[in-house]
């Protein structure tokens, strides 16, 4: 099931920067990874829905973007962000 309102909120709670945050580069990253855990196991049990694999791959690509920025600006919150995710070894 996608992201429901509830869900989302949770997520943004846990990752905001400050207490208006809604998008920040933190937030962005932790509801793609949400939305793509989602669609990865979506995929696995239904392998010829290409719409979704091609919707996963560009999601993929999108927090992969959003990693490289935060990476390069705020290395401490990279770090930080990636150990909570738990995303990268």
């Amino acid at each position: 099931m996608p992201l429901v309102q509830e869900s989302k909120k949770d997520m943004v709670e846990r990752y905001r920067v400050h207490p208006k945050d809604t998008g920040s580069t933190e937030v962005q990253i932790a509801l793609l990874s949400e939305r793509i855990n989602y669609l990865t196991e979506h995929y696995r049990s239904n392998r010829k829905d290409h719409s979704s694999q091609r919707g996963l791959l560009i999601l993929v690509g999108r927090r992969k973007r959003l990693l490289e920025y935060l990476k390069r600006s705020n290395m401490d919150s990279y770090h930080q962000l990636i150990e909570k995710l738990g995303i990268r070894k």
